[in-house]
């Protein structure tokens, strides 16, 4: 069974916020039910701070040992940080997703647009656990 901790916002394409101590600022990554589904990850591609991404546009890629997927900005917004740390160490998405392995942080174009996205339990509820 995943981890699907309470208090994180979801997309139906796996990815997770979690609201950080900066107004408008969320971490973005990828879950633990989806790390779970690639395998083993070997690649992470990332914009770069400062790129601007629309709700739902391909941000990056992920790739593990059997598959390559794209990464969704869940909501309109700015990049303010990237995870340095994947480019050494891709395998944290694996060991880490809500922690060590997120992936970016992104400011916030419109805050209504984070009313689209699941809770733990809508989540839950979309990945059958």
């Amino acid at each position: 069974m995943s981890e699907i901790p309470a208090g994180l916002l979801y997309t139906a394409e796996h990815e997770y916020l979690r609201k950080t101590d900066e107004d408008g600022v969320y971490t973005v990554g990828i879950t633990d039910y989806a790390q779970g589904e690639l395998g083993d990850v070997v690649f992470v591609e990332l914009p770069s701070a400062g790129d601007s991404f629309e709700h739902m546009q391909t941000f990056g890629t992920i790739e593990a040992v059997k598959a390559v997927s794209d990464l969704y900005c869940p909501v309109s917004a700015e990049i303010v940080e990237v995870n340095a740390s994947l480019d050494d160490d891709p395998s944290l998405v694996n060991s880490d997703p809500y922690g060590a392995g997120w992936m970016i942080r992104i400011r916030v174009a419109n805050v209504d647009d984070l009313g689209d996205l699941m809770d733990s339990e809508g989540y839950a509820s979309h990945v059958g656990e």
